[in-house]
């Protein structure tokens, strides 16, 4: 479901692409590939946390593709720090 929080669209983004980007591969087998620990992976993929710039690299380099979203064109709004 698309969010109206603009960190949160990004995020939810990002979990779509990695998960288009493993296929029918295990959160397992793809966290162990890329180096990285499986519960997060998990956690990222649910939504239940954000990734930081180490899994988002080691997950782009482990599938060869770029997984971040950029810039998000939606009427998400910025909430205020």
């Amino acid at each position: 479901m698309k969010s109206e929080d603009l960190a949160g669209e990004v995020a939810r983004l990002f979990a779509l692409n990695v998960r288009h980007a493993m296929g029918d591969r295990s959160i397992r087998s793809v966290a162990a590939e890329a180096g990285i620990d499986h519960v997060t992976l998990g956690n990222v993929l649910k939504g239940d946390s954000w990734p930081d710039l180490v899994v988002i690299a080691r997950l782009e380099y482990t599938f060869g593709v770029d997984l971040w979203p950029g810039r998000v064109k939606s009427g998400a709004r910025i909430p205020r720090a």
